[in-house]
């Protein structure tokens, strides 16, 4: 039976700082958080590594995509699975998971850039990717391919 990974999205998947750059300073002024900008989750390119990373790794793991979604952005979730249809395709399909209690969800792994949102309460293995000891996919998917 396969360990069960889950990978985040915001800033593991997804360069969650790829589309804030390209936005205007008069966008940013309307919302409390860039977060909140209708459409903007859609325009978001993925991290280096990531896709490829992704792809090899749901061939040895089970692999969900569980991340959390803006409640004051109502094009967010529908943004996300777009992304994720557009980018990940066939090994994601069905696969991802949109919560802002990411502990109550069970597996082996759970690769995310905080502990926010119960990421830090996961009860399996938190891998903090962007950290000193994750900074990479190379690295992290190498990590993984270890544990499998």
């Amino acid at each position: 039976m396969k360990k069960i990974l889950y990978f985040d999205m915001d800033g593991v998947l997804v360069d969650f700082q790829s589309t804030f750059d390209q936005v205007s300073e008069e966008e940013k002024n309307k919302y409390e958080t860039m977060c909140e900008i209708p459409y903007i989750f859609g325009k978001m390119k993925p991290m280096e590594g990531a896709i490829d990373a992704f792809n090899e790794l749901s061939e040895h793991f089970d692999v969900y995509i569980l991340s959390t979604s803006p409640w004051n952005n109502t094009t967010a979730s529908m943004e996300k699975l777009a992304w994720v249809k557009k980018y990940l395709g066939e090994k994601a399909f069905r696969r991802l998971i949109l919560s802002h209690n990411k502990n109550l969800n069970k597996g082996d792994f759970l690769v995310d850039d905080t502990q926010k949102n119960g990421a830090g309460e996961f009860e399996g293995e938190l891998i903090q990717f962007g950290t000193e000891k994750f900074p990479n996919w190379n690295i992290t998917k190498e990590y993984l391919l270890q544990r499998k």
